[in-house]
């Protein structure tokens, strides 16, 4: 039996799935915590901007914009995937993609020069618009280039390098490195050098195989793209997997964001990653990574080694996304979910009795990131690093553009609305925020206990039926919608 490094390297795939990382899901990472070292400076920036035009302070509002159109720009991205990817195909989509995420950069690099900050909140947008457009042509691009055996595997590289990015611009940020006032502009740009190095490369690697057969209905080529990436071979039984669910979507062709959410056939998968999206999010990995500043100082950590600490979390989300990587396809996805969730939420529950017993414990501090470090490995390990494979194993190829167009919007919503709510939620619930993620994710376990399938080792088609088979009160979706269509 071969090992997955081996069959990785047999081809291109292994180059292909670092070319895509690089410009795809890792620059929605870096992004996200990208803005919290240099906001001191850029604010200053504004400030002394601003008084040089009017001579009178800034309003508030022009920091708020510049932290929130990001998420404005991600929307506009997850909406725009469908049109991207149907129209230019997958990879195209991520070389255009690329060359709009160079622009950004370029504009954010020349503000600081033109004493504008309009072209920092531009910028702003285009770099949400990129990385939300990126991570799902990313994923999109990983689940139909994949073999069955190995699919969770390459599918939880895009965890990867989401926490790669994460943890360079965290280190990046670094005043001994980029994090000083002189290069505010540069260390915001610094992932358009990986996107140059997309767009010089992405145009000599194959383009997805099963977009391939399956929507342009060109078995040579796809034959051609799956020896380029996985090796010599006739890959017959991944074809004929392919062609039967070019049959079924032939029956049922590509659908509208609108018909996918009318389609009863599809609902529980809609549930369940709608489910899963919003108890991840809620879970507390997005505030971690954009409060943790807010949240360590809060538990009492000394404010000059916090910032090490951070880097110390982002190393170990690395790890144990890696660790996930090969984890998956001998565990399975079910119990990554449920022992992930369960952990999770005993590590916030325990958070909130350490905060509350901070004034009798001199340690509780460390204690608490040593809580944190746990949730990290328990949910990078098991719902955040699982989803990614999740979501692109449970619909079919005609359901699976308009599936990402609406998770991806409901991941920036959801997003933005954290965004706004959490420092209001620190200073109103104290300590006793953090119970709010411990129950989000205890729904989570109590749902997949329940309701989701594995999905280890079988087909879209396989895995579509043990959807359909999913019944409450005696009933599934497919029962009723045959119930009403004979009415």
């Amino acid at each position: 039996m071969e090992t997955v490094l081996q069959q990785l390297t047999r081809g291109n795939a292994l180059f292909l799935i670092l070319i895509l990382g690089i410009g795809g899901s890792f620059q929605s990472g870096y992004h996200l915590t990208s803005l919290s070292s240099p906001s001191p400076f850029i604010q200053r920036f504004i400030n002394s901007t601003w008084y040089e035009r009017y001579a009178t302070p800034p309003p508030a509002i022009i920091w708020s914009l510049i932290v929130s159109m990001y998420a404005v720009g991600g929307l506009f991205g997850a909406v725009s995937v469908k049109y991207f990817t149907s129209l230019l195909g997958r990879k195209k989509a991520v070389i255009c993609n690329s060359f709009i995420a160079i622009a950004a950069a370029t504009i954010m690099l020349t503000s600081k020069w033109a004493k504008s900050y309009e072209m920092i909140i531009v910028a702003r947008i285009l770099f949400g618009y990129t990385a939300a457009l990126g991570v799902s042509t990313h994923l999109m691009y990983l689940s139909e280039m994949s073999p069955r055996k190995i699919r969770g595997t390459v599918t939880m590289s895009f965890a990867t390098f989401v926490s790669i990015g994460k943890l360079s611009a965290q280190f990046l940020g670094l005043s001994e490195i980029l994090g000083r006032e002189e290069l505010w502009n540069v260390v915001l740009c610094v992932p358009a050098c990986f996107s140059v190095v997309q767009v010089m490369v992405m145009p000599f690697l194959p383009e997805a195989p099963r977009y391939l057969f399956i929507e342009k209905r060109d078995d040579k080529a796809c034959k051609k793209a799956l020896q380029s990436l996985w090796g010599r071979g006739d890959f017959k039984q991944e074809m004929e997997e392919m062609s039967t669910e070019q049959a079924t979507a032939e029956a049922a062709p590509t659908k509208s964001l609108l018909l996918l959410l009318r389609d009863r056939t599809v609902r529980w998968q809609l549930i369940t990653m709608s489910t899963i999206y919003c108890c991840n999010q809620f879970s507390g990995m997005s505030m971690i990574s954009t409060f943790a500043f807010d949240i360590f100082r809060k538990a009492g950590l000394p404010t000059d080694q916090i910032r090490y600490v951070t880097i110390g979390l982002g190393v170990t989300e690395i790890i144990t996304c890696i660790s996930c990587g090969f984890l998956i396809e001998h565990a399975g996805r079910r119990p990554l979910f449920l022992a992930g969730y369960g952990i999770v939420s005993a590590c916030w529950i325990s958070v909130t009795v350490v905060l509350n017993l901070k004034g009798s414990i001199s340690w509780a501090s460390y204690l608490i990131a040593v809580f944190i470090i746990l949730f990290i490995i328990f949910f990078c390990g098991g719902p955040g690093g699982a989803a990614s494979s999740l979501i692109s194993e449970i619909f079919i190829q005609s359901d699976r553009v308009a599936a990402f167009v609406l998770f991806g919007v409901q991941r920036w919503l959801v997003f933005a609305m954290l965004g706004l709510v959490f420092p209001i939620l620190i200073d109103a619930l104290d300590s006793y925020c953090f119970v709010i993620f411990a129950c989000m994710s205890l729904l989570g376990c109590v749902y997949v206990f329940f309701f989701l399938p594995e999905t280890k080792g079988k087909t879209l088609l396989e895995i579509s039926d043990d959807f359909q088979a999913i019944t409450v009160c005696g009933k599934s979706f497919v029962e009723v919608n045959q119930m009403e269509t004979r009415l």
